[in-house]
């Protein structure tokens, strides 16, 4: 089980606690990091000194530093020979609260799993503020400058009118596209309904008037003397 997230006291005990009650303090039979299989058990129950941990094989017990009255750290270890022994975990006592020290694994993962979290939570907040039209693109929207807009006094903007070259621009554009898709209905009088192209009735254009050959030829000549001029007046000779 983790015991990384648990911890142990026994309030009695701490006016009393120094180096030499400290591991009778922790061998108590409610304290959960004590193993009760252990050889700081076995000699306890034969009423011998701890000197005998080191002529045993098994898990033991021993304090590792002390720091009178309030840091106590007290080593769990596996005892192969008399000189050979592995570590399996630590415990650190502070003002009487028994405490389970975290291996490096244990620290390197939560420390990796608070940073992933805060930068997830400032992703997810980020990504709050986004926002995004597809005329005007994306922006960032942030609350205080939602509230900043309200309290400014809303300002009429004044409607520039069109330059000349604009309105020639739309005109241009307007007839083009009036050629390439030409209006299928037609409203010739506001308010009434639009009636298609097909069915409005075209006046039939005037048909020019035949002209007789003679009256042709009438109209040619006096187009001819027209254009000619009256004749140059000669000098009588007496």
């Amino acid at each position: 089980d983790n015991l990384l997230g648990i911890s142990w006291v026994d309030s009695s005990w701490i006016p009393i606690l120094n180096n030499g009650s400290v591991l009778d303090y922790f061998s108590e039979r409610s304290n959960p990091f004590y193993d009760r299989t252990c050889n700081n058990e076995v000699v306890k129950m034969q009423r011998m000194t701890l000197d005998h941990l080191n002529q045993m094989v098994g898990v033991e017990y021993i304090l590792l530093h002390a720091q009178e009255p309030i840091l106590f750290i007290i080593r769990k270890q596996q005892r192969q020979s008399p000189t050979q022994v592995m570590p399996l975990a630590d415990y650190y006592i502070i003002a009487g609260v028994i405490y389970q020290a975290p291996d490096l694994g244990s620290v390197i993962n939560s420390r990796v799993l608070t940073a992933v979290h805060g930068i997830q939570s400032a992703f997810e907040e980020a990504m709050s503020y986004c926002r995004y039209h597809p005329s005007k693109g994306y922006w960032w929207h942030f609350k205080d400058q939602e509230e900043r807009e309200k309290t400014k006094p809303k300002a009429k903007k004044k409607e520039e009118p069109s330059s000349i070259f604009q309105r020639q621009r739309v005109d241009a554009l307007l007839l083009d596209l009036r050629q390439k898709f030409p209006p299928k209905f037609v409203q010739q009088k506001p308010g009434e309904k639009p009636i298609p192209v097909d069915q409005i009735k075209k006046e039939p254009e005037p048909v020019p008037e035949a002209v007789k050959p003679e009256e042709k030829e009438t109209v040619k000549n006096a187009q001819g003397a027209v254009a000619k001029g009256p004749p140059e007046k000669r000098m009588r000779l007496q």
